[in-house]
């Protein structure tokens, strides 16, 4: 039997891997989960700082080290950015939530977060072409960010049959737990409640993430005509992100709509919804599935998607790559349908 460590598992991406392991077929049968590590919460109970856990209560957070996580067969990271490239997991499976692996550009991840470039892995979204079969066969994978989830899946389907062109505004509505659980007077519910603001605007981390999914679904001697602008908008919700992709149009609205119902008619978690209805956080709360709509508007491509950026966005993907690497079914534990 397989065991698999959650390290950062008091945080929210943490605590949602820990729920869906929990609900999984395989807990129990082809899995026990081992460790569960913090950062200044190491010797707190878990129940204390999670109690939607009850299952996992009485367990004790331990000090995150390398020598305990590498005592596992799989390991979960939900730690903030720059700590996982610094671990040496042995043989361990590795699915690591935190940005160190995603890009593939040594010059995009000294622009955005400076430093060492750590490397690239097998990119965690199955649904890109050729993702699957990577993630299947390897044994270390960068989950990818929420906001690149919700952006590259809306685009995807428009810009792979070359029906969209690859120059996109993305606007992203996002609930304040995609910002983690340490305290911030931003994320205050006196600052938040009532009011809706854009921040990082340009600046933002996932931009060169979701430009880099986008660059490979364009073929090679075209990948620098793809052009992204990314503005967040951090809206008083607990959780969720509702994603607008706005390009130009290269086809009709009738080819682009069938683009979209192909490519979605095998994939699981990816659901078109009737045209005329607009995807909405509140119908994908707590599962992985990605709810799109897409629509042409006076030559431009109006694409919409929503996710639950702790599921789908970051700790629903791991799994869903986990599944992929142990031969489960890729859907195992991962809830299609809504709170």
């Amino acid at each position: 039997m397989l065991t698999i460590a959650v390290a950062g598992a008091s945080g929210y991406a943490g605590g949602e891997a820990l729920r869906l392991l929990l609900n999984h077929p395989g807990h129990g049968r082809d899995f026990e989960i081992g460790a569960l590590t913090g950062g200044s919460n190491a010797g707190t109970r878990v129940g204390d700082l999670v109690p939607a856990l009850p299952e996992l209560a009485g367990r004790t957070l331990e000090e995150t080290t390398q020598e305990r996580l590498a005592e596992h067969d799989v390991v979960i990271l939900a730690l903030p950015h720059g700590v996982s490239s610094s671990l040496d997991l042995g043989d361990a499976v590795v699915l690591d939530c935190g940005a160190d692996h995603r890009l593939t550009s040594e010059a995009d991840w000294r622009a955005y977060y400076g430093g060492d470039h750590p490397g690239a892995w097998p990119y965690g979204i199955p649904e890109m072409p050729g993702h699957r079969e990577a993630v299947a066969s390897s044994r270390a994978v960068a989950v990818p960010g929420c906001f690149p989830t919700g952006a590259t899946l809306a685009a995807m389907p428009g810009v792979l049959a070359g029906l969209v062109a690859p120059q996109v505004s993305v606007v992203s509505v996002t609930g304040v737990t995609g910002a983690g659980r340490s305290p911030s007077v931003p994320l205050l519910g006196g600052e938040t409640m009532s009011s809706l603001r854009a921040y990082k605007v340009g600046t933002h981390r996932h931009t060169p993430e979701i430009r880099q999914n986008l660059r490979e679904l364009v073929p090679g001697d075209r990948a620098d005509t793809v052009h992204v602008t990314f503005t967040p908008v951090l809206a008083p919700l607990p959780r969720g992100i509702l994603t607008t992709v706005t390009a130009p149009a290269r086809g009709t609205a009738r080819d682009i709509r069938r683009a979209y119902e192909d490519f979605c008619a095998d994939e699981p978690f990816l659901h078109l919804l009737p045209e005329g209805m607009q995807p909405e956080t509140k119908n994908v709360r707590g599962s992985n599935a990605v709810h799109l709509q897409v629509a042409v508007t006076d030559g431009m491509v109006v694409a919409t998607s929503a996710i639950d950026n702790l599921t789908k966005g970051t700790a629903g993907a791991a799994v869903q790559c986990l599944n992929l690497i142990q031969g489960w079914d890729e859907t195992a534990g991962l809830p299609q349908t809504g709170v």
